[in-house]
């Protein structure tokens, strides 16, 4: 009789052998799954001699952390306070940190090694921020604290990584050339602190610097700063210390960037908004005939068509008010060729066209003619003639497209080659534009009434956007009604600025002279603006913040 046991042990060993070999195979499929990101930055396991330790007689330190980590910028981000001659040594050995001392220690000092960013994890780059190290050579070690929060002096916002430092009254001449030995950056919220500092007089600032920075210099062309004009005097614990950042206007004059591009415009970028600005071709001076200049809004920037380009080389002179300022030399190949492609822009956003605003052409060249016949305008597919096109009468680069447009219909406008010609005969290729007129019914109206604490000062109010965007800006002094009408439905945001030079912008502020910026202050409520809607509210504004 066959052996009926045997068999079924055979059938049970056969699908056992088959089901794992098909997890086997399932799980071949699977792609290995990586866990989730490191974003935990070193943590210390030891410091040795300890923290906070008096009587300090060591001449290594030794900073064990809980995983392997690297030296980020070291001669940018540590310091030692009080400065040594020779700096100490930071080493890298294993997951230890060992700093080895080479100046002789003052006696009953408190020192504070400060490591700022330079210390990171090796795989994520993740700080560990305000690492710092402190030990006093005497019984007592300095205890004083200063705090306080870091804010945008426009935006009113918390500044997050902002570094503060404070300079001993005696050193304060280093500000700009030398960086802090004392310093901390602000977190999430603004907040900074200050620890282990010695009673005296200090001047304190903060400093946010822009890309490429990192040296905790203070360069104006780059940096926003922060300070508070008169010295501090730490002799016990300082709260509530805030200070506010701020781009400062540049003192000097000086051109930040400049070039004279493959279509044959000169572009040249000032480092500030200059008064009454003007261009002049001084050599040669006949390339000065004919020339075209447009400078920004701001008065920052300028762009320079010449249409003489038999030049090898052309010195340009730039003054303001009157004056001049620098002279520039530009040089040029007679054999260079330059390429000018007519493009056009239009103020339709999204393909909607703004009821309240003309339809608005922008070119990137001077226009010295335009044959109107080459442009067709359809209004639902059916050919319109009734519109006129019209010249901007203060800037050369726009034009206008003037027709009674209607809601609910589709407008397509083709401008045809050579509508356009600009400086050395340069022609459009066709171009077509289409856009519907936006509905009366998306924009809204809202009426102020201002009450001011004080009407023998000036008041600036803005309309921002949830963004803090400008919208629209109101220059008033004393009570007044303001009208914020036809524009798009949506939320909005108020800002104050109390103008004390009367000169309807804000001025931002200036270390060497110790002025702060105009005083602003936001309406805390965010307005939501419904459409198709008119409301009149009041608004109160208060006095100018204190110091």
């Amino acid at each position: 009789m066959p052996n009926l046991k045997a068999q079924y042990f055979n059938l049970k060993n056969l699908m056992l052998v088959s089901t794992c070999l098909l997890f086997l195979g399932c799980a071949s499929m699977q792609t290995p799954q990586g866990g989730p990101k490191d974003t935990t930055p070193p943590k210390i396991l030891s410091m040795t001699p300890k923290n906070q330790t008096r009587n300090f007689n060591a001449k290594k330190i030794t900073i064990e952390f809980d995983e392997y980590f690297k030296l980020v910028d070291e001669s940018k981000e540590f310091s030692i306070s009080p400065e040594q001659e020779r700096a100490p040594i930071l080493k890298v050995r294993s997951k230890r940190l060992e700093i080895d001392l080479q100046d002789t220690l003052e006696k009953n000092t408190t020192y504070t090694l400060n490591f700022g960013k330079s210390v990171a994890d090796i795989n994520e780059s993740n700080v560990v921020k305000n690492l710092s190290y402190v030990f006093s050579t005497g019984n007592e070690i300095d205890s004083l604290s200063i705090s306080g929060k870091v804010k945008g002096s426009l935006n009113d916002e918390f500044e997050k990584d902002v570094t503060v430092f404070i300079l001993p009254l005696a050193r304060d001449t280093l500000f700009g050339k030398k960086r802090p030995a004392i310093y901390t950056l602000t977190d999430s919220s603004g907040y900074y602190k200050l620890n282990n500092l010695r009673a005296g007089q200090y001047k304190i600032y903060a400093l946010k610097e822009g890309s490429g920075g990192g040296d905790k210099i203070y360069q104006q062309i780059s940096d926003e700063v922060g300070f508070l004009k008169d010295p501090i005097t730490i002799d016990k614990n300082l709260e509530n210390i805030d200070l506010q950042v701020f781009k400062e206007l540049a003192s000097e004059f000086r051109v930040v960037d400049r070039k004279l591009a493959n279509d044959g415009v000169i572009t040249i970028v000032f480092n500030q908004q200059l008064k009454n600005p003007k261009l002049t071709v001084t050599d040669p001076p006949k390339v000065d005939v004919g020339k075209y200049v447009h400078f920004n809004k701001t008065n920052d920037t300028a762009k320079v068509w010449l249409t003489d380009l038999s030049f090898d080389s052309v010195k340009v002179a730039i003054q303001a008010d009157g004056k001049l300022l620098q002279t520039l030399n530009f040089n040029r190949g007679k054999k260079d060729n330059y390429v000018r492609d007519i493009t056009i822009s239009d103020n339709a956003t999204g393909g909607k066209l703004n009821p309240y605003q003309n339809y608005t052409l922008t070119f990137p060249f001077p226009i010295t003619a335009v044959d109107a016949s080459k442009i067709t305008l359809l209004e639902d597919s059916v050919k319109r003639t009734t519109f006129e096109l019209v010249k901007d009468t203060t800037d050369f680069l726009k034009y206008y497209l003037k027709y009674p447009w209607k809601q609910k219909r589709t407008y397509d406008i083709k401008f045809g080659a050579g509508t356009f010609t600009a400086i050395f005969k340069a022609k459009n290729k066709e171009i077509n534009k289409n856009f519907k007129l936006e509905t009366t019914d998306s924009y809204t109206t809202l009426v102020y009434n201002v009450t001011v604490p004080d009407s023998s000062q000036n008041y600036i109010v803005q309309f921002l956007t949830e963004k803090k965007d400008l919208v629209k800006s109101f220059p008033i002094k004393g009570n007044t009604k303001l009208r914020f009408a036809n524009y798009p439905a949506g939320k909005y945001m108020i800002r104050i600025i109390y103008d004390e030079n009367r000169n309807g912008i804000w001025d931002t502020g200036n270390v060497k002279e110790g002025l702060q910026p105009e005083k602003v202050w936001y309406l805390k409520a965010l307005l939501d603006l419904k459409p198709n809607w008119e409301r009149e509210d009041p608004l109160a504004i208060p006095p100018a913040p204190k110091e």
